[in-house]
């Protein structure tokens, strides 16, 4: 299962709106062949593996970190495809939360002569898919905060330098989560303060899905992100208040441009944007933006799993920005608290990170 996992993951950020899922075949204690899912649409990583064995593996075992399915989708039932081929056994991580899905797979199986055995590497497996198995209950994306801070959690100081705070591992460490999220959203503000690109920049990379929340369409036509809007996806999220000249320059540019309702403020409407990314198949979402971007997630209560990357040192000043703008809790226990939080050593920086509880 362990070796299951591995081949999950080289599907993350990848297969939305599917799960990202590892298979092992094995015979008489050999590997025979393995396989993932690569992109929706495409071979589920049992069929990947069985193809390997032209569909023919009488006696095996299937280590799958998935349920296989049990319905026409895109592709055809995973199921049917290992009683055909002659599987003995099929050992699974976990169970999917898909109504579709969610224990039909294995009693298919069990009806069809198969023995099966679940729950192997359970929490692991379920870890592995946290963004699929959020998004695929509640119809809105998994919110992941990534915030990079010193250790008295500011992003810049009182003159705005914030280059850099944290070191190049913490760094490379948060393009990789863009490498295995669907999605990156950052405020307008950021794209005027930094004219980020947004890319994950990392061999064999690929680069999520650009959104940038901008109410009023300020987003100029020469940042990075509308200069290679053609080569990298690029959405616009704003208000029907918007610009209409604005809105069909950046969307001759290639970005496309989404109206959806306001607050009273004239802000965008988070619930209403999360909806409409969710409409996109968007399971994972990482939220990079600056403090004002932040904030309003956090006091939305929109935030589903922090990594925080603290680097050892002191800012100071009262006029230095604070990592998170917006009202912020009223009482301590009204505050976003991690689950179990996991805190490791990266390039001299902290990183913590864990599930809000």
């Amino acid at each position: 299962m362990a070796r299951a996992l591995d081949e999950a993951r080289r599907g993350l950020g990848r297969t939305s709106p599917n799960p990202a899922v590892g298979a092992v075949l094995v015979r008489d204690g050999q590997v025979l062949a393995v396989g993932h899912h690569a992109k929706a649409g495409t071979d589920h990583a049992e069929v990947a593996a069985l193809r390997q064995v032209g569909f023919r593996a009488d006696g095996a075992t299937l280590y799958s970190t998935l349920e296989p399915c049990n319905h026409h989708g895109r592709t055809g039932p995973c199921t049917e495809a290992i009683l055909k081929a002659g599987i003995t056994r099929v050992v699974v991580g976990a169970l999917d939360p898909n109504p579709l899905v969610s224990g039909a797979g294995v009693r298919r199986l069990q009806r069809g002569g198969v023995e099966v055995l679940t729950g192997v590497l359970e929490d692991r497996c379920r870890t592995l898919n946290e963004a699929y198995n959020h998004a695929i209950v509640h119809k809105a994306p998994f919110v992941v905060l990534k915030l990079a801070v010193s250790l008295d959690g500011r992003v810049a100081t009182r003159t705005g330098d914030s280059q850099w705070i944290t070191s190049e591992a913490a760094r490379a460490r948060g393009r990789a989560l863009r490498n295995e999220l669907d999605a990156i959203l950052v405020g307008v503000g950021t794209v005027l303060a930094d004219d980020p690109s947004l890319t994950t920049r990392l061999p064999g990379g690929r680069d999520p899905l650009r959104v940038i929340v901008d109410s009023t369409l300020k987003t100029p036509p020469q940042a990075q992100v509308v200069q290679t809007a053609r080569e990298v996806p690029t959405l616009i999220l704003t208000t029907r208040a918007a610009d209409a000249k604005r809105r069909a320059r950046l969307e001759a540019a290639g970005v496309a441009v989404v109206p959806v309702k306001k607050t009273r403020a004239g802000q965008v409407d988070l619930g209403a944007a999360l909806a409409a990314l969710a409409a996109r198949e968007i399971n994972g979402l990482l939220v990079e933006g600056g403090p004002t971007v932040a904030g309003a997630f956090v006091d939305a209560r929109q935030v589903h799993k922090v990594v925080a990357f603290v680097a050892p040192v002191l800012i100071g000043g009262a006029d230095a920005k604070s990592a998170l703008g917006g009202l912020g809790a009223r009482r301590l226990e009204d505050a976003l608290r991690l689950v179990d939080p996991v805190v490791e050593e990266v390039g001299g920086d902290v990183c913590i990170s864990g599930r809000i509880r």
